[in-house]
């Protein structure tokens, strides 16, 4: 294999970055219910995030993001909020909230926090009140209320899915008790969706976004950010929307439906006004930042969420869809470059999220680019120890590209999905809106193992676990593999701090070529050659290759399938 033939074409040179951290940053989603319970009720919450902050700053990244904490029903796990400026006392205080902040910046962490802005909880007070109101009224106003089609009303207003299964729409009861309007509701029945037409609500938002800007977070990361903005009239769609969509295209057609309709319910031209006004609040209080959730195609119209005056990032779908598949993931990270390049905006690398099957998992199933909602019994079950194998290589990969990157919670230690979990635990509400048909994304949100001999994996003091915890976890707990030669956890720690050390965040990429096969993938970043052998096939390293990092043993001057290497550049 000869590594020294780059091509021609710079594919992607980030040179000065100044001051503007997120443009290379590593950031750690903590979805906090999972990640370290403080009071003992098996619940993890803010004081138990902040008990465990040292585990991220002894990782190597460089700011957190916290999945919401929010008061809520918790009907989908806090993505439905009550009240956007108070906590719900599942989690703690708001007190706990500013200590978090407190203590994570002592640390030199900084915090971004969640923003849910396409819909509220039914039980938010505005509803409550549109609801008490009747038709016609201001309150209304804020929410998609609409006269339902047919004789008497009785079909919804249009033929929208729920992207969790189901119709779009339910019925209201006036106080008489006959049927009255329909609301929209994009997800589950308990989420009404706001009508961001209104100008109370982009008030509101803006307001929250002062809120806890005032209380020193660094930044938030956008639910649903391609939301909120519909087309007017609500016009029927027979498309179908799911929660991750990815392209490696730049300016084909969207993949929604294979005609560029990307449906009237996303992606509408003014949701960017939203976000330019929304950047100028920002502006004001220095160096903030703001990552957005949506799942646009192609990655042309992806670039439009970060351009100058907009958010900063935009997570890189496409990326975390492309699989284990050595042309797709090239394509993608082109084609991201030329995406994001054109409009100054880094790219940003995803692997897992709290949405998806864990990519442990993922990448062991016999088809590696598939992606279910959820694994369960009787479905098809991946291989452990290849999907791990992999899954180490696509971390060593991405961490080696310039930009920023996220860390789900628990890939650091190499978590699977928890694939037999019981159905009668599940909570997730695709779940229940598809009648099981979707497994849902609970098997990815099971509480996190810290100590490999403690009652409930050291989650809770007292052992409980909201989820229960796979017995295999425990020889994966974060105190099995602290300071445990070729552990996963020391390998996220030594490539953070390589990357850190020889700046790659902010370095380029020049692919190279001449190992003879697609399904390898070769680049160098400044001084650094990243090598992902996707393919089945043993490569041969060059002689006098000087070894940085490797995802797994190396055999030899031969870097096996499945395995990652950083070498020094020669």
């Amino acid at each position: 294999m000869t590594l020294a033939s780059p091509s021609t074409e710079l594919i992607a040179h980030h040179p000065d970055t100044g001051t503007q951290w997120w443009r290379t940053a590593v950031i750690y989603q903590v979805y906090p219910r999972s990640f370290a319970d403080a009071s003992g009720d098996g619940v993890g919450d803010l004081p138990g995030v902040t008990s465990r902050l040292e585990h991220l700053v002894d990782l190597g990244v460089d700011a957190v993001w916290l999945s919401p904490f929010y008061r809520s029903p918790q009907a989908d796990a806090g993505y439905d909020v009550a009240d956007y400026r108070d906590v719900d006392p599942l989690f703690g205080t708001l007190a706990d909230a500013d200590a978090l902040v407190a203590r994570a910046h002592e640390l030199g962490l900084r915090v971004i926090v969640d923003l849910v802005p396409n819909h509220t909880s039914d039980e938010h007070v505005w509803f409550q009140a549109a609801l008490a109101a009747g038709p016609g009224s201001r309150e209304r106003a804020r929410y998609h209320f609409r006269d339902g089609r047919g004789e008497h009303g009785e079909l919804p207003p249009n033929n929208w899915e729920s992207i969790f299964g189901g119709p779009a729409w339910t019925r209201t009861t006036d106080p008489d008790g006959t049927p009255g309007q329909w609301y929209l509701h994009l997800f589950d029945s308990k989420q009404p969706d706001l009508n961001w037409d209104d100008p109370e609500v982009r008030e509101e938002f803006e307001d929250v976004l002062r809120f806890w800007l005032d209380r020193g977070v660094d930044g938030f990361r956008v639910d649903v950010a391609h939301g909120m903005v519909k087309q007017p009239g609500l016009p029927d769609w027979d498309g179908h929307v799911t929660m991750i969509e990815g392209s490696d295209d730049v300016d084909g057609v969207d993949a929604v439906d294979g005609s560029g309709n990307r449906g009237p319910m996303f992606d509408q031209d003014g949701v960017h006004e939203i976000y330019r006004a929304w950047r100028r609040v920002l502006d004001t209080y220095g160096d903030r930042a703001m990552v957005t959730e949506a799942w646009v195609e192609p990655l042309s119209r992806l670039a439009r969420y970060v351009r100058p005056d907009e958010a900063h990032q935009s997570f890189n779908f496409a990326f975390l869809a492309a699989g284990w598949h050595g042309p797709s993931l090239r394509r993608v990270i082109t084609s991201s470059y030329a995406a994001n390049d054109a409009v100054g905006a880094p790219t940003t690398w995803v692997l897992s999220n709290h949405d998806v099957v864990r990519h442990a998992s993922r990448l062991g199933l016999p088809d590696p680019t598939h992606r279910p909602n959820g694994i369960g019994h009787g479905d098809e079950q991946p291989d452990a120890a290849l999907g791990l194998r992999r899954a180490r290589a696509a971390t060593l990969l991405m961490l080696g590209l310039p930009g920023s990157a996220y860390v789900y919670q628990g890939e650091e230690l190499g978590l699977p999905e928890h694939t037999a979990l019981d159905d009668d635990l599940r909570q997730d509400p695709a779940f229940f809106r598809t009648g099981g048909g979707e497994r849902g994304r609970d098997g990815c949100r099971v509480p996190l193992p810290w100590e490999g001999d403690a009652p409930g994996l050291g989650f809770s003091p007292t052992g409980a676990t909201w989820l229960p915890q796979p017995a295999e976890w425990a020889e994966l707990a974060a105190d099995r593999q602290r300071r445990t030669d070729g552990s996963t956890y020391e390998l996220y720690r030594s490539a953070l701090r390589t990357r850190r050390t020889e700046d790659l965040g902010a370095g380029g990429l020049e692919w190279l070529e001449g190992h003879g096969s697609e399904h390898v993938l070769a680049f160098r970043n400044r001084d650094v050659v990243v090598v992902a052998n996707l393919d089945d096939e043993d490569v041969a390293l060059p002689a006098d290759a000087q070894v940085l990092l490797a995802s797994g043993p190396l055999d030899g001057g031969l870097l096996p399938p499945g395995t990652t290497v950083w070498l020094r550049a020669s």
